[in-house]
């Protein structure tokens, strides 16, 4: 007998009708077992009126639920119990209009949200196929459409040359009835945020877990949103690695590019739209990315890094991204992105689960694998200098910068690293700190000296 109450086992010394929350929320989360006659030990005790029970128990779980259970009597140290066996049931069950789930050993009511999330699961659509009474044709850009069937002319090329935007839309299953789904808004909105308000991405600069210097948010439609996103890492937030091919000095993120792109555009088809805007917060040493919505029932984080069947949480925007060639095929999103970190000798990217939702983490490391682990250097016009292994990227640059041109701005700096003049302020004030630079005469009309 089990000993402890849990996701699908509770304990009941007696019967009471309200019991039949626990019975619904069994049977809308995983199943479960119910033992009448047991206290919250797992102890035995004498239970009233059991044969009565046995016959009352299925008629109520019958005509209150409108489901069957196993109802039968055991034997518990010379004492009877009943057990109460529920199934999982894919349609939503409810006690008295209302809904409940298993949420460790607690039955919860569903409300708000989570209650629309719990029926739209359970009604065998997904969020985005609904349709959008409110919007119409006059909400789509024809300009994204367009773009869309030239990126789709290779793999659909009936889709690419039709010149009908509605019946584009219809051939893309994003219309029922001559009326726009969500994910037509979502996709080809002029303006996706005037229907769902925590539809765009927020981007910040982070120089510890409670400190921002700088952040941006991206709104359009989710085409618009992957490439402007991309676009804003690349000019202001993340810094340039350089390395040589042969006698050429060539340049890229510190992050691949392609990887990078890869979470965003999985970020915006498998979030749920229901709850907050996706968040991606750049760091020194890292790089984190968060969208509301947790993995599916059939898989797990440890799937990710290997082969897997995809369940996207919002169908069509997968298909309509497939279509125009943002993804290969479904279920390899997060292969590519460890794969493309791998390539440049970057630590594995993390995946985990976190208030409600989803993350990936990409990480710096050692740029070659054969790199010594003594102290990095960096060298400059003039110098070179040992440097701790947490200074950034862009703390180095700024010091190649200074070492060039020691009358440097700091407005001249911000431009050259794409920062804030918050953040110019923030690594300068660190490299003083730590004896790096020294400033040579006044405030105004000095100039800055890299200490040797």
């Amino acid at each position: 007998m089990h000993k402890n109450e849990n996701q699908n086992i509770e304990f009941k010394e007696q019967w009471r009708d309200d019991i039949l929350k626990t019975v619904c929320a069994f049977a809308n989360t995983g199943g479960g077992v119910i033992y009448i006659g047991l206290d919250d030990k797992g102890r035995s005790v004498v239970l009233k009126d059991t044969k009565k029970l046995l016959e009352d128990i299925p008629n109520k779980i019958r005509d209150i639920l409108g489901i069957v259970c196993d109802v039968k009597i055991i034997k518990k140290s010379g004492n009877p119990a009943i057990k109460i066996v529920t199934k999982k049931y894919t349609a939503p069950i409810s006690y008295k209009g209302i809904f409940y789930i298993r949420s460790g050993s607690t039955t919860s009511e569903l409300r708000g949200m989570e209650l629309t999330r719990f029926l739209l699961s359970r009604s065998g659509a997904s969020w985005d196929s609904v349709i959008e009474p409110r919007s119409g044709i006059k909400d789509i850009n024809v300009k994204t459409v367009r773009h869309f069937q030239k990126l789709a002319e290779t793999r659909f090329p009936f889709i690419a040359k039709e010149k009908d935007i509605k019946t584009v839309l219809q051939k893309l299953n994003l219309t029922k009835d001559s009326k726009l789904k969500r994910a037509a808004i979502l996709l080809f909105g002029i303006n996706s945020k005037s229907y769902f308000t925590s539809a765009f991405i927020q981007i910040g600069r982070f120089i510890s877990e409670s400190e921002v210097i700088s952040t941006d948010v991206i709104e359009g439609n989710l085409f618009d949103q992957v490439e402007k996103t991309i676009e804003i890492l690349r000019l202001k937030y993340l810094e340039n690695r350089f390395f040589y091919e042969g006698i050429y000095r060539k340049e890229d993120l510190v992050y691949p590019e392609e990887a990078l792109r890869e979470a965003v555009i999985n970020a915006v088809i498998h979030r749920d739209y229901i709850g907050p805007h996706t968040q991606l917060r750049v760091y020194d040493n890292k790089l984190w990315l968060w969208n509301i919505g947790k993995l599916s029932e059939e898989i797990t984080i440890n799937d990710l890094n290997k082969p897997h069947s995809s369940y996207p949480r919002n169908e069509l925007l997968a298909d309509v991204f497939f279509k125009a060639g943002f993804i290969e095929s479904w279920g390899r999103g997060t292969l590519k992105i460890i794969n493309k970190c791998k390539e440049k000798l970057l630590p594995t990217p993390i995946f985990s689960e976190s208030g409600g939702g989803f993350n990936v983490e990409f990480r710096k490391g050692e740029i070659s694998s054969k790199t010594s682990k003594k102290e990095p250097t960096i060298s400059t016009s003039k110098t070179t200098l040992k440097l701790p292994e947490n200074y950034p990227e862009t703390t180095r640059k700024i010091i190649e910068l200074i070492e060039d041109k020691p009358y440097i701005t700091r407005q001249e700096i911000a431009d050259n690293v794409k920062i804030t003049l918050d953040g110019v302020k923030y690594h300068l004030n660190k490299l003083y700190k730590n004896k790096i630079i020294k400033r040579v005469g006044p405030a105004k009309g000095g100039h800055w000296k890299v200490k040797s």
